[in-house]
């Protein structure tokens, strides 16, 4: 599989000819972040205009299943599990969801715009120790570094790839967690035998 990264919490995971994105980034954000392809699968962890702009991920023919809540998919022989969790922007309260999947034999658990590091017994139960996890660590309506850190360390995943994130709040999460020499890259290509002997290693992706 290869990941990339747009910013904020905009993700592309392609597998041979499928593509899953995760929370695209929509056209009246004022991030600025701008990426349009299409995906066969859309996962949107919170309703706000910063992670649900499921416009920029249809392309031609080529038009994305949406998933957008709580709840149990299957798409294209992709089982996804969506467990409800608490996310808050701008002083507002929003349903988040936590996503589980796996893509490849790699099982991914992808946090979204998490505010509360105390997630519920169902979501903690169903993540077990995953392969890769994906972590907000801004503090800015979502998890700050410190709380990243201890949440992440104790989901026990193999390889950990920060998100939504500044050069500040990166920094501090990195020192949380003891990864100030964490790897670097514009994109992530992994197969299954990568993961081999790793934990909670920490990958950083720049935004494309």
């Amino acid at each position: 599989m290869i990941i990339t990264y747009f910013g904020k919490q905009f993700f592309k995971i392609t597998q041979g000819e499928m593509a899953i994105a995760f929370n695209p980034v929509s056209k009246n954000s004022k991030t600025g972040i701008s990426a349009k392809f299409g995906a066969d699968i859309g996962l949107v962890t919170t309703n706000h205009y910063d992670y649900n702009g499921i416009d920029q991920i249809s392309h031609g023919d080529r038009v994305p299943f949406i998933i957008s809540g709580p709840g149990d998919y299957e798409v294209k022989e992709i089982f996804v599990k969506g467990a409800m969790s608490k996310g808050e922007i701008g002083g507002k309260k929003y349903i988040n969801t936590i996503y589980l999947l796996t893509v490849d034999n790699i099982d991914i658990v992808f946090l979204g715009a998490l505010n509360d590091p105390e997630i519920s017994k169902e979501a903690r139960e169903a993540i077990e120790e995953p392969d890769i996890l994906f972590v907000p660590v801004s503090g800015k309506g979502t998890l700050e570094a410190k709380q990243a850190a201890k949440l992440a360390s104790s989901l026990e995943p193999k390889l950990i790839i920060p998100m939504d994130y500044d050069s500040a709040s990166l920094k501090a999460f990195l020192k949380e967690i003891g990864e100030e020499k964490a790897e670097v890259v514009d994109k992530l290509t992994l197969k299954r035998k990568d993961l081999e002997g790793k934990e909670g290693e920490v990958v950083v992706l720049q935004a494309n």
